[in-house]
């Protein structure tokens, strides 16, 4: 029988909540290493066994590439073996944007009851409770972009829901109803949202919420995706979340913010770093930094992400930071004067919904104690464009332009120590075979071609 992770709440604490469930059938989720969310369900009557014993899943899902075709990795992939999904309780969530449905995230566990050495929430939950064991409380949320197309038959097609400049009141006006029922029905479930605007891309729109622990914003992203997608259908809409919506156009990410506490308080306050930073505040940014081009084969390693990753987008393709610097990949933010203790945040700018966000935040997190580890130091912050530095200017600044091919992500992934320690041999050997499949599968699709195959997987 499965050891429940620790979040599970004890039996008679889930066959209470159990029994005050007004949803008919419960979702298990479990997101992949190609970032895509997969799910298994089960009625009512049977939530309990599958607290207690799991629901069974195949391992092959660990090598799945966006496109549901399957590599072989050294240690996994392949029609062998079966792995149990253990429903997170204290998760369970009644989904006010799909009737009679809940929701909980799943955990993996062998057969035999041991944690699954390749479960990506584990791997969050793990790299979370690194940090707090050297008295470090970690807290985030991811930022989501989407955008919104007439529900058309014809899937190789994306026809615009809405129109008008970014950030217009014009574009709002058409999207003011949905707008309401989407953050109604995030708040029915749970989710604190902090804002909601018309973006800058075609159609597009962002929303932020609160942030919170590692794992909950983790968790937090995947539930948020699901019902922008059920309230974008209600509306008879159809919502996008891949990297790019049209080649040459702006695309849409999924930036993750973070900041850092010990018991004196922020890390990012109260220091003789820049802007205050503490030391240790300063190590953590220095380790993310440093990790950027692995990091990107990480959240977003797929063949479509980088259509997105151009220069002058601000999407974040630059191994720089600066305060309030949109070009760079770490954006530093310290908030309005008066607000710095608890404003104060990271945002890493180069992320996107191709990327699983158990391992994105689980390897931010790895990169940042390692920074810690080492003393790191961050170097001159940049300001402006670095597309418009010239050489000397470049050279000068010390920036380098992140991958710009999965290959190129791979490659790096491939040369990082800090995250191959931090994930173990299975999961970061899974990850690289599914990303160097996806590489080798897509080396001559167009960006076009990149676009229809991705545009309805996210």
């Amino acid at each position: 029988m499965p050891t429940k992770p620790e979040r599970i709440p004890a039996d008679d604490d889930a066959e209470a909540m159990i029994g005050r469930l007004g949803a008919d059938m419960i979702m298990l989720s479990f997101v992949d290493n190609a970032g895509i969310t997969r799910v298994k369900t089960v009625p009512r009557s049977r939530l309990a066994h599958a607290v207690q014993y799991g629901i069974g899943v195949s391992p092959c899902f660990e090598t799945f590439a966006f496109d549901d075709l399957m590599a072989v990795g050294r240690y996994l992939g392949g029609p062998d073996g079966d792995l149990r999904l253990v429903p997170d309780m204290s998760r369970l969530t009644e989904l006010a944007c799909q009737h009679g449905w809940a929701w909980a995230p799943a955990d993996k566990f062998t057969q035999d009851g041991a944690r699954f050495t390749a479960c990506q929430r584990a791997y969050a939950a793990r790299q979370t409770e690194a940090a707090q064991r050297v008295g470090v409380r970690l807290s985030m949320a991811f930022e989501t972009e989407w955008s919104v197309g007439r529900d058309d038959p014809d899937d190789r097609a994306f026809t615009p829901a809405v129109h008008g400049p970014a950030y217009g009141i014009i574009r709002f006006g058409q999207v003011g109803d949905y707008a309401h029922d989407l953050v109604n029905a995030l708040q029915r479930q749970g989710i604190t949202v902090e804002q909601f605007h018309p973006e800058y891309g075609l159609s597009q729109l962002e929303l932020s919420v609160a942030a919170t622990d590692p794992v909950a914003a983790a968790d937090d992203a995947v539930l948020v995706r699901h019902t922008i997608r059920q309230v974008s259908l209600q509306h008879g809409w159809r919502a996008l979340l891949a990297p790019c919506i049209e080649p040459g156009g702006t695309g849409s990410g999924a930036h993750l913010h973070l900041s850092a506490h010990d018991k004196e308080g922020s890390l990012f306050v109260h220091g003789s770093g820049p802007y205050g930073m503490r030391h240790t505040g300063e190590s953590f940014l220095a380790g993310v930094l440093r990790e950027l081009p692995a990091l990107i084969a990480v959240g977003a390693g797929n063949p479509a992400s980088f259509l997105r990753l151009e220069p002058s987008r601000w999407a974040g393709i630059w191994q720089c930071w600066g305060r309030e610097t949109r070009e760079a990949a770490l954006r530093y933010v310290t908030g309005v004067r008066g607000t710095e203790a608890w404003a104060a945040n990271a945002e890493v700018k180069c992320f996107d919904a191709t990327g699983n966000p158990y391992l994105i935040v689980g390897s931010v997190i790895a990169a940042g104690l390692a920074g810690m580890d080492e003393e790191l130091r961050l170097p001159a912050e940049i300001t402006g464009d670095p597309a418009t530095f010239d050489a000397e200017a470049m050279m000068i600044s010390g920036v380098r332009r992140l991958p710009i091919s999965p290959a190129e992500a791979a490659d790096r992934l491939a040369e990082s120590t800090v995250l191959a320690v931090a994930m173990g041999p299975e999961l970061y050997d899974a990850l690289l075979t599914v990303r160097r499949a996806e590489t080798e599968r897509y080396r001559d699709a167009t960006p076009a071609e990149l676009v229809e195959l991705t545009r309805w997987r996210f």
